[in-house]
């Protein structure tokens, strides 16, 4: 048989698709928040690197075989390859190389010295060096994040000023669990319930300098889940006593194959609390599954559910503060006050890769509540029921040369709330009855909606420059609907829609070398009223009020210096606010919404880590992070008060956090923190101010393996080692009525300790 140039050609494309088919494709992403992670190294066995990740985290590969994946800020991970076919490879970051890790708080992946923004991320190393109950440790870490607590379910944060005024909860601040919103259409955020051994990772962005997010003026709380890991098999179960009637137990299961990967995280706490009527119960459940089930596509599911009752001991006057903290306000003692409440949020991501330059993440999610909530002044009962899409475009390509990134996404987010109270009529009861439901008082319908358009880019102008652009607009619009009209009880439905918001935002980073770099950005963000805080006292919608706008101006360094054993962040901005709300009480615990006049934050954020000691059998490090708060009332007359120059309230003058942490290879290690929070204005006339204190935390435990199978962590934690008192919440500008003294403290707790003992069992 004769072998023409034909005969050459075929078997040429023959062999072609014969080794494409044969080649090794896969993907690298960051083991806890699923982000690709570009220009990784791989490397065969004679350390030559062979193959690199792209923008979109793709490799190739040749053969099988064993290869070593490197990337700085990420351990180093050896795989042996046994067959061909579609792989996975997740890498760990390497905390003492934070600054080059790839975070996704922007959805588009970048190594953290080159965000524009202020963005800081709390590690599950950071996480665990607390206790396992209290989250506000961890936040108020972070300069320029202060979270008050009054009890483990009564929390407030605030991020550079902003939510400071809000009298409960959170305001103001947008958080996302995940791709899904923890946000209601209301503009209010929780997420103390959230089980913070399900917790790997939090993303912060401070100021209004997330396009993608909505804009929030004080900025978004990212919180990630705990990522299924793919080729691990474990049982973790964790055991925790304390103080106050503490316990708590975790168990964790994670179930991964090659492209398959499974993880459930149920935990169960309980505490009486330090003070009276201050007993909490709650369960978690957890899953979180993530399905590569090809070359361009995956799939990912969340599931979270969490059940709490909760008594409230609420706020106390000066007096009882100083001389009997441990007791309740004694209306909320005697009506036995509580929240009971079911919660749940769904959500579902695909993600779809049409080229080596273009993909698509779209998320459907929907979630409840349903709350009960006795108070000595009514009964609420809530429904809250939300569904929504988020979908974005990102793509990779090349400008004059140089590299662009871009993301292009929609948000669209619609809830039901349905809320009404009842009479509370325990007064007409003996004594240690508690609540009894009465006759109703009102009952409403709320249907909010919003939805943002984002777009973002980040261009690589020159190598060490690299300029951000984004936009967002937004549209908000309320329905109330009254379905309790009587003669005493005048329709108050209405609806109402604000204008559409632009938001536009503006950065530039430069790094002057390889371990200094600068960045600075201009962004506006927003934040609409409450449906309650539209209100008239007569029931009828406030057409006047406005959002609360503003404008975020800031310059910062990322550094680096002595071989990267210290870093340094430091950021300098100013927050100018206008249209500030302000609720105006016009009763016991009722409330109106006024734009008010002007606020401006200027502050300081410093972040300092150390490596006083690294070596293969021991490691000690320091950090310190500073807050210097500058804020004040512009242009603020509410009724006949003028208080224009006055410091704003609610925020502390300054906040240090300092510690240090230490580790050895015998299992051995330690953390101690000192936080010292600066007097705070607790009025809007600065007549009243929370004094100065300081906390100290330590922790102390020991980590071992038996037969590699068992890994054993048993540890022993004191908080407020010097039992010091103080109120770690301020209730603003409180009135008293019929003679009672104003209820502004919520009293903290004294020492206090906790032990546990975690068990990780490897199949």
């Amino acid at each position: 048989m004769r072998y023409t140039k034909a005969h050459t050609i075929s078997l040429l494309l023959v062999l072609n698709v014969f080794f494409t088919y044969a080649q090794i494709k896969g993907k690298i992403i960051d083991s806890e928040n699923k982000a690709p992670i570009a220009d990784v190294e791989i490397l065969n066995t004679n350390n030559d690197i062979i193959s690199k990740s792209n923008a979109f985290g793709e490799f190739d590969l040749p053969d099988m075989g064993t290869y070593e994946f490197k990337k700085s800020g990420f351990q180093d991970k050896k795989v042996t390859i046994k067959k061909t076919g579609y792989l996975v490879i997740q890498l760990n970051i390497n905390v003492s190389q934070l600054n080059e890790i790839i975070v996704s708080a922007n959805h588009i992946p970048q190594r953290l010295k080159k965000a524009t923004s202020s963005i800081d991320v709390i590690t599950s190393n950071d996480i665990q060096r607390i206790n396992n109950v209290n989250l506000t440790e961890v936040l108020n870490k972070v300069p320029g994040v202060y979270m008050q607590t009054g009890s483990l379910n009564t929390n407030k944060i605030s991020i550079r000023g902003i939510g400071s005024r809000n009298l409960y909860g959170t305001s103001k601040i947008r958080a996302y669990f995940e791709d899904i919103p923890l946000t209601t259409g209301n503009g209010e955020t929780t997420i103390e319930d959230f089980e913070l051994g399900a917790i790997s990772r939090f993303e912060i962005i401070k100021g209004a300098a997330s396009s993608i997010y909505g804009a929030g003026l004080g900025g978004t709380i990212h919180l990630m889940p705990k990522n299924a890991f793919l080729n691990q098999k474990y049982i973790k179960t964790e055991l925790s006593l304390g103080s106050f009637g503490l316990t708590k137990e975790i168990v964790n299961f994670n179930y991964g194959t090659e492209n398959n990967s499974f993880r459930a995280v149920y935990s169960n706490t309980k505490s009486d609390g330090y003070r009276d009527n201050n007993a909490y119960n709650r369960q978690t459940f957890t899953i979180n599954t993530n399905h590569y089930l090809n070359e361009t596509n995956s799939l990912s599911f969340l599931v979270s559910y969490v059940d709490l009752k909760s008594y409230i001991p609420s706020s106390v006057d000066e007096n009882t503060y100083r001389n009997n903290p441990t007791a309740a306000a004694y209306t909320w003692a005697q009506s036995k006050g509580y929240e009971d409440s079911q919660r749940g949020i769904f959500g579902s991501t695909w993600d779809h890769q049409f080229n080596e330059h273009a993909k698509v993440i779209t998320s459907i999610f929907s979630s409840f509540k349903k709350s009960y909530e006795p108070r000595p002044f009514d009964i609420l009962s809530e429904n809250t029921f939300a569904l929504g899409l988020r979908s974005r475009l990102l793509g990779t390509d090349t400008l004059f040369g140089k590299e662009l990134n871009w993301t292009l996404g929609t948000e669209f987010f619609k809830d039901r709330y349905i809320y009404g109270t009842f009479e509370n009529l325990y007064q007409d009861y003996p004594q240690g009855t508690g609540s009894v439901e009465g006759d109703r008082l009102s009952n409403f319908k709320e249907n909010r909606t919003y939805y943002n358009a984002f777009f973002e880019t980040n261009y690589n102008i020159t190598k060490s420059t690299t300029l951000s652009v984004g936009l967002n607009y937004n549209r908000t619009l309320y329905k109330l609907k009254d379905r309790f009209v009587t003669q005493d009880n005048p329709d108050q439905s209405g609806s109402y829609g604000f204008k559409g918001i632009l938001s536009p935002k503006f950065g530039v980073s430069h790094e002057l070398s390889k371990n200094i770099s600068l960045f600075s950005n201009i962004s506006h963000g927003f934040s609409p009223p409450t449906t309650s805080e539209t209100l008239l006292p007569d029931g009828m919608i406030n057409t006047n009020i406005k959002p609360e706008t503003g404008w975020n101006y800031e310059i910062g360094t990322r550094t680096a210096l002595y071989n990267s054993r210290l870093k340094i962040q430091v950021s300098l901005y100013r927050l100018a606010i206008k249209n500030l709300l302000v609720a105006r009480r016009t009763g016991n615990d009722q409330f109106i919404g006024v734009n008010a006049g002007k606020t401006r934050h200027d502050g300081m954020e410093l972040s300092l880590k150390y490596q006083w000691l690294t070596s293969k059998t021991f490691s000690l490090n320091h950090y310190l992070t500073y807050s210097l708060n500058h804020y004040r009332f512009k242009d603020f007359v509410d009724g006949d008060n003028n208080y224009s120059g006055n410091k704003l309230t609610g925020v502390p003058s300054n906040i240090l956090n300092t510690g240090i942490d230490i580790n050895s290879q015998s299992g051995i290690y330690g953390t101690i923190n000192f936080e010292h929070v600066g007097k705070m204005p607790i009025t809007d006339s600065n007549s009243i101010f929370n004094d100065a204190y300081n906390l100290t935390n330590l922790k102390l435990g020991y980590r071992t393996s038996i037969k590699k199978t068992f890994l054993v962590n048993v540890y022993f934690g004191l908080d407020n080692v010097f039992d010091e008192h103080y109120a770690s919440q301020i209730l603003i500008n409180a009135r008293g009525f019929n003679g009672a003294a104003p209820r502004y403290y919520y009293p903290g707790s004294p020492i206090n300790f906790y032990l546990g003992i975690n068990i990780n069992f490897l199949f």
